[in-house]
């Protein structure tokens, strides 16, 4: 889901009288998808040995590149073309969905450049696939590289908490709640 804003439904009006469009429900699940993947990836690669580790690592970084031209594509689609729906109508809820997705979009972002600014913080090269992108910063010192790194993890668990209330709650919506605003994000209506 995204962050919903607009007027209030009327008790007339179901939650899933409207959906998101198609760009942005696959821009969601993409992002989901990517970032998950991004978590997994950075938490087991220790478990592997060095040309599995190096791989997983290139490919950390080269979906962290897609997933940079994502959350941009993202914030255009939803200032520009994106479906805006209203609230489910639900007053305190509502407040905390918004929140929590203001949120979501704030960590994505600062993870992003977290994730840009720990691996030239480390003094090396942002690999695209295996398309070097050298750092445009001279030398950093070690301190200052083991300190981003440690926000860029810190950022990455707040993530998946915070993603995994999300789904929580979109879960509660549609088995307890059974208003339909699951529905409104889901890809197959």
């Amino acid at each position: 889901m995204d962050m919903l804003r607009g007027e209030t439904m009327t008790a007339s009006a179901p939650c899933d009288a409207a959906r998101y469009d198609g760009m942005s429900i696959a821009l969601h699940w993409v992002t989901a998808l990517l970032v998950i993947t991004q978590f997994l990836l950075a938490e087991f690669w220790g478990f592997f040995p060095r040309p599995t580790t190096h791989l997983m690592v290139v490919t950390h970084m080269s979906l962290g590149l897609i997933l940079t031209g994502i959350y941009a594509l993202r914030l255009v689609w939803r200032g520009t073309a994106g479906r805006q729906l209203p609230p489910a109508g639900l007053g305190v809820l509502d407040r905390v969905a918004k929140a929590t997705h203001q949120a979501l979009y704030a960590l994505l972002g600062a993870e992003l450049v977290l994730g840009f600014a720990t691996r030239w913080t480390h003094n090396q090269a942002l690999s695209f696939f295996g398309l070097l992108i050298p750092s445009p910063f001279g030398h950093i010192s070690r301190q200052t590289g083991w300190l981003v790194g440690q926000a860029h993890d810190i950022v990455a668990w707040s993530i998946i908490v915070l993603a995994g209330c999300h789904a929580a709650a979109a879960l509660l919506h549609h088995y307890v709640l059974k208003d339909g605003v699951l529905r409104r994000i889901l890809p197959l209506g």
